[in-house]
């Protein structure tokens, strides 16, 4: 199951930097994660400053 960012998202940025398939954007303040495009690989939760990122 793909990844979804909790309201503790800052909107840092340093998922999105670290998604290799580009699935991540800045959508109203906050980082979205498209669950269309993930490929559930974490890479985005072991860089969240405040694990904001978690499998759904």
């Amino acid at each position: 199951m793909a990844y979804k960012i909790s309201d503790d998202c800052i909107a840092c940025g340093a998922c999105e930097a670290e998604c290799p398939v580009n699935a991540i954007s800045e959508q109203d303040g906050k980082m979205v994660i498209d669950a269309d495009t993930c490929v559930e690989c974490g890479a985005c939760a072991g860089v969240c400053p405040v694990d904001a990122p978690s499998a759904e």
